[in-house]
């Protein structure tokens, strides 16, 4: 008997509902409205399922292996993402969900093909992998859609009679990639002075600091630069997150300068955001506070909503992870680091679900030699040179994070 006919065999013996015990993927089956058909047992992909509206659709492919997955094609009412390497055996399609009228997988040139039909003109607006973990034992590869303006219709003009048109094609001019953008948050202010050395307070240190870094990743080219502060300014927690996410961050950093209860505490460190904190803005968003309401893909299921939820903060965190580690190993070039220089916390400022998103502080203002190194002009200068190099190599390395699938 050949591995082809095996789930035939599956489905005479045990039916629909036991193949999906098997698989181990009944409940998330139910939350997406029982999407797809499975592959042989040695094929890569495993199931598709789809689910959101239609402002925001998600699809997730489950694989057995991880892969870098490519854009064939992202225009109009199509959407093709090839997975080199990747088998796609049995018959994979399916209707979906909310942007996506249907799907199908194919396999070509060596690779699996996701094809999506969709309902409207949309577009992809990020993809990203998502390795085993939390009790999953399968990747998945993530693909977000969102719709895209009509385009205004164009009269067409009639040439004169008996004249030849003859298109002339304009030079192609090579096209300068998107400048990321990068929110920088000088840590209080205002009435909030935040720690105090025996020389400044916390929040002026914080804001040369982000001043500082901002004209050095400008003069780059390579970034567009937002403060949340750029004065002695109170700004709320809340705004702070806002300000990221209205602006679409691709990163936050919030500066800070620590406090401890002995002066001879010294050193830096970075803080992501904890599972505590994800819980807590995953009530915010779908709860009643609704600050981040529009990061929870508000559709009729609230399952579904939790669910995508979920796969966007999950990955989000661990692009701030990675963010942070290579961060730590920059700053540790030119400012001493804490024995435990990686912590996790659930600070308001780290807690939106879809911008990667650290805290750094940079030393402690209460030990002598941390406070002259933030407040001497030069020596702060040359650590947020340290922190600009951390976000060039975070952005260059980023499609090789596992939880991340830059379109190329």
């Amino acid at each position: 008997m050949t591995l082809r006919l095996l789930p035939r065999l599956l489905k005479a013996l045990f039916g629909e509902p036991k193949r999906a015990v098997l698989t181990g993927v009944i409940g998330l089956a139910a939350a997406f409205g029982a999407v797809g058909a499975q592959g042989a047992p040695k094929g890569g992909v495993l199931k598709v399922r789809t689910g959101g509206d239609s402002v925001s659709t998600r699809v997730v492919v489950e694989l057995d292996r991880s892969v870098k997955g490519k854009l064939l094609a992202d225009a109009g009412d199509k959407v093709v993402v090839a997975l080199p390497g990747v088998n796609a055996t049995g018959d994979l399609q399916g209707k979906g969900a909310g942007l996506v009228k249907d799907w199908a997988v194919d396999h070509a040139a060596g690779a699996a093909r996701v094809k999506l039909n969709l309902t409207r003109d949309a577009a992809v607006k990020r993809r990203f992998l998502i390795p085993p973990g939390d009790g999953v034992t399968v990747y998945r590869y993530v693909v977000d859609l969102e719709p895209i303006a009509a385009r205004p219709a164009v009269a067409a003009v009639k040439a004169p009679p008996k004249a030849v048109v003859v298109p002339v094609k304009a030079p192609s001019k090579p096209v300068k990639p998107a400048k990321r953008l990068i929110v920088l948050d000088a840590g209080h202010g205002g009435k909030d002075p935040g720690a105090s050395g025996a020389l400044v307070k916390e929040k002026a240190v914080t804001l040369a600091a982000a001043r500082s870094l901002k004209a050095q990743l400008e003069k780059t080219g390579r970034y567009k630069v937002v403060l949340t502060r750029d004065s002695d300014a109170y700004i709320p927690l809340e705004t702070r997150v806002q300000i990221a996410r209205k602006a679409g961050a691709d990163l936050f950093l919030s500066l800070h300068a620590d406090a401890g209860p002995e002066a001879s505490m010294r050193g830096a460190s970075v803080y992501t955001l904890s599972d505590k904190g994800a819980d807590r803005a995953a009530k915010k968003a779908l709860g009643r506070e609704n600050w981040l309401k529009d990061a929870a893909h508000t559709g009729k299921d609230a399952s579904v909503n939790r669910i995508l939820l979920d796969l966007t903060q999950r990955a989000t965190k661990n692009r701030s992870a990675a963010f942070a580690k290579v961060l730590l190993e920059h700053v540790d070039d030119e400012a001493p680091l804490l024995r435990r220089s990686h912590r996790d916390a659930g600070f308001v400022v780290l807690l939106a679900p879809d911008v990667p998103a650290a805290l750094l502080e940079m030393g402690f203002i209460t030990n002598r030699e941390d406070e002259k190194l933030l407040t001497d002009a030069r020596r702060r200068g040359r650590l947020t040179a340290a922190v600009a190099r951390a976000i060039d190599a975070y952005f260059e390395g980023e499609t090789s994070y596992a939880s991340v699938g830059a379109a190329p």
